[in-house]
C-alpha cells in the first residue's frame, strides 16, 4: 500500500511541475500594483478557456500532493 501511494505521489508531483511550467506568466504591469479591475470579457471568461483549464489541474493536483505528502506521513509512524 505504501509503495503505491509512493508512486502516486511521485506521477502527482512530476504532473504538478508539469502543469505549473505550462501556464502562462502574469504580467499586470501597473495595474496589479493599484488594484486594477478585470471587468474585461476574456477575464470574466477566463475559466472556459486553456488557461482556466490549466489553472484548475493546478489546483487539483496541488491538492492531491498535499494530501499524499500528509498520507504518508502519517502513515510512517
Amino acid at each position: 500500500m505504501r509503495t503505491a501511494l509512493t508512486i502516486l505521489f511521485i506521477m502527482v508531483c512530476i504532473a504538478l511541475c508539469v502543469v505549473v511550467l505550462m501556464q502562462k506568466g502574469r504580467d499586470s504591469g501597473i495595474s496589479g500594483l493599484t488594484g486594477g479591475s478585470s471587468d474585461t470579457y476574456w477575464d470574466k471568461n477566463k475559466s472556459r478557456s486553456r488557461e482556466g483549464r490549466v489553472l484548475m489541474i493546478t489546483r487539483v493536483l496541488s491538492i492531491a500532493a498535499i494530501l499524499l505528502a500528509a498520507v504518508l506521513n502519517i502513515s510512517a509512524f
